[in-house]
């Protein structure tokens, strides 16, 4: 994997600040969604710092990440309970910012443990099992790969992006799949990513690239459903595309939408909704005398908070560039852009690209997962912290 900093001698140090590249997305012209969430079924009263997946069990329980809590658990909504599975630290039982949680075949889970670097394979009864570095090379090619999922199929397959394509300038980047058991990777697709700034420090010796988005400039989403068809929304007319096994795309109709100027609220806005992934992700490589070392972090990453004036774009993009979700029905969830102080919205396409409906949650709450009939959602409270709610899936 190239990250465009050339031949470096000594300590070279490499940071993606990824602030806009969350995780969600965006567009039509409706003002408000034609379908209500309604009330919740369930709340866990003890509210997280940062939830991005929620892995839901057969005896309706589920499991949740905290990066910045530092916590992995299992909660059951229905009685306000919870149970700590594993602790803080770096042993076989451990875990340092566990960032994600997948569910894989068999009962199995997924732990992304990005402060130690590694996968962990959790059991059906939680116990900690395999781990294996999240920083892998490509049999096949010889290249590093940042294997951090943004999805995993029914089969267990690990969609990821290629991360390496943002160090080196590119506007695109690779969707990659891993199947762990065969170590076969497969390249599926590419989408159109953020606009980007990119400042070196540093002397040959001692070099300091870092790459970071522009906020709200256009780029492509993606997700993918159980069956491992990927969807993409595309930012250059707002359409969906679905993408088969096979490499063949299903396209939905362009949807026409109002551009939102960004103005002063707006840009508080974007700022303030950071806060919902952790702040700033940012991956950082550093080599030591030929020893790399690859450490990924959650928040904490402020460089985006003094972009100049003239960095931003005019007008907010059709939808937001986070990762989109895709519900048991196959259904694709694109989280719009909307002027700041509005409730979040979400267009839900069809298996063929059409909107199906339009989805109000209400303000302060974004989608995380889906379940067996159900929708999984975080409402920010009052302090800045996130309260795990559980909808019938509309």
């Amino acid at each position: 994997m190239k990250y465009g900093v050339g031949a470096v001698v000594g300590v070279a140090a490499i940071v993606f600040a990824l602030g806009g590249c969350d995780r969600g997305v965006a567009g039509g012209e409706g003002q408000a969604g034609d379908v209500q969430l309604g009330e919740p079924e369930a709340v866990y009263p003890e509210p997280f710092a940062v939830v991005s997946t929620v892995r839901e069990f057969g005896d309706g329980r589920v499991l949740v990440a905290d990066p910045l809590g530092q916590v992995v658990v299992r909660v059951d909504l229905d009685a306000g309970t919870a149970d700590t599975i594993g602790a803080v630290g770096e042993g076989p039982d451990e875990y340092r910012q566990p960032d994600a949680v997948w569910p894989l075949p068999g009962g199995r889970t997924l732990l992304v443990d990005l402060g130690n670097g590694r996968l962990t394979e959790l059991s059906p009864e939680l116990r900690f099992g395999e781990t294996r570095p999240y920083a892998m090379v490509n049999p096949e090619q010889g290249t590093l790969l940042m294997v951090l999922p943004q999805a995993v199929d029914d089969l267990g397959r690990l969609y990821f992006p290629d991360i390496g394509g943002m160090g080196g300038g590119a506007d695109s980047v690779g969707i990659l799949r891993i199947d762990l058991e065969t170590g076969v990777v497969d390249s599926l697709a590419r989408v159109k990513m953020p606009d980007m700034t990119r400042r070196e420090t540093g002397g040959a010796n001692n070099q300091n690239v870092q790459v970071s988005a522009i906020p709200l400039s256009p780029a492509d989403a993606w997700g993918v459903s159980r069956d491992g068809r990927v969807a993409v929304a595309r930012s250059g007319d707002y359409h969906l595309d679905w993408i088969e096994e096979d490499g063949s795309v299903t396209s939905g109709p362009a949807l026409p939408y109002d551009p939102v100027a960004i103005g002063r609220a707006e840009r508080e806005e974007w700022r303030d909704a950071r806060s919902e992934v952790g702040g700033g992700f940012s991956i950082e490589q550093t080599n030591i005398n030929g020893v790399i070392t690859i450490r990924a972090t959650r928040g904490g990453v402020s460089d985006d908070d003094d972009q100049d004036d003239s960095t931003w774009p005019e007008v907010k993009p059709a939808f937001y560039s986070r990762p989109l979700s895709v519900d048991g029905r196959g259904r694709a969830w694109v989280r719009r852009h909307r002027e700041a102080g509005e409730a979040t919205v979400y267009d839900v396409f069809d298996g063929s690209g059409e909107v199906e409906m339009t989805v109000e949650v209400g303000e302060g709450r974004r989608v995380v997962s889906f379940g067996d009939g159900k929708l999984y959602a975080v409402r920010m409270d009052e302090y800045g912290l996130q309260v795990l709610e559980r909808y019938a899936l509309p």
